[in-house]
């Protein structure tokens, strides 16, 4: 089976390549090579005869058409987007015309090469999207984002990528295109560029930098593993009801304090500090970003019923690992520190 995986080069897309590959599929990685795409990200995967990549912009239609009849994919997994809200407070069209305008493309070109080749049975358009198109949720523990929860995005980055979603179910209901959607929680864990908050904290920890906390860290995400969104996402792929939509959770709530306290600890046990204090001394409350939603939690329990999925980590176990990894791949993240934005502070709506 052929995969055309779009932002492959980036940090969840470069988890499902890797994945796909080792499983034995063929895999197409079409990516722009934006700032927070890497392909060392993919390097053992391109070594493998079933790798190929494509550096193309999603909001290129004539490239597309290329691409699409050059490779003749049997599913497509769009997961090229802008993702960093910050990013989105400060600078919104990027958001608008790649997560929008490149979606509308990548559906357009899919939809004429499925039309071209007799509208096979098994062709997939898998849309992946994440859990902030529901919006914010009251700190009571049961409520959860289902698959049935109303939109209401709070952010640029999470309007745009409602819009997108909105766009593959027009899509499918209009003209047919068969489309599988999956929207996730934070995810975490190794090639993760460093200007998200986990890999932002690590890395700010080695330095000796103050480990900043937007308001007063009691915002609280569900966090799932990397490796493990890549396994869902292949699983929906293969076996998701057409038109339906599965979330994908790590069953991992923290506040942001929580996960930074435990990121502290990790770093305690394996790179002390010099001086014998905890990283927890680093620790710096700074201005929250504007709009910044309390609470994302997701009730997983379709995807488990549905297709027997659960992540196989806990959110400790993934942040040993994840914590690990920086430390032993010191290279890889300091060859990003000069990309635009990296260890600047962003999204204060100024």
């Amino acid at each position: 089976m052929k995969l055309l995986v779009t932002g492959g080069a980036g940090f969840i897309g470069s988890a499902v390549v890797r994945l796909a590959i080792a499983r034995g599929y063929q895999v197409v990685n079409l990516d722009a090579l934006t700032y927070a795409a890497c392909l060392k990200n993919v390097a053992e995967a391109a070594a493998s005869p079933n790798y190929a990549f494509e550096q193309c912009d999603i909001r290129d239609r004539a490239a597309l058409d290329t691409v699409f009849e050059r490779h003749r994919p049997d599913a497509v997994m769009h997961l090229a987007a802008e993702s960093h809200v910050d990013r989105s407070i400060d600078g919104p069209g990027d958001f608008i015309e790649t997560n929008i305008t490149g979606t509308y493309q990548m559906l357009e070109a899919a939809r004429k090469y499925w039309e071209q080749a007799g509208k096979p049975d098994g062709f997939r358009f898998h849309h992946i999207s994440t859990d902030e198109v529901y919006g914010s949720l009251p700190a009571d523990p049961a409520v959860q984002f289902t698959e049935d929860t109303s939109y209401d995005p709070r952010s640029p980055y999470s309007a745009s990528k409602a819009a997108s979603d909105h766009l593959v179910r027009a899509w499918a209901e209009t003209y047919g295109l068969p489309v599988v959607l999956t929207n996730c929680s934070n995810n975490y864990g190794p090639y993760h560029f460093p200007e998200k908050l986990i890999p932002v904290v690590i890395l700010n920890a080695l330095a000796g930098k103050p480990l900043p906390i937007y308001g007063d860290g009691s915002n609280v995400r569900d966090w799932l593993y990397v490796e493990d969104h890549a396994d869902a996402l292949l699983l929906v792929m293969q076996k998701g009801a057409l038109g339906r939509s599965y979330n994908i959770g790590g069953e991992n709530e923290r506040s942001n304090l929580e996960l930074v306290e435990t990121l502290c600890a990790i770093l305690d046990g394996k790179r002390p500090r010099a001086d014998g204090k905890s990283y927890k001394e680093q620790i710096t409350f700074v201005t929250d970003r504007p709009g910044h939603d309390a609470r994302y939690a997701i009730d997983p329990s379709r995807i488990r019923d549905e297709l027997g999925w659960r992540p196989s980590v806990t959110v400790e176990e993934g942040l040993e690992k994840t914590v690990q990894w920086y430390l032993d791949n010191e290279s890889w993240w300091r060859a990003l520190q000069g990309r635009d934005g990296v260890g600047q502070r962003l999204g204060t709506g100024k």
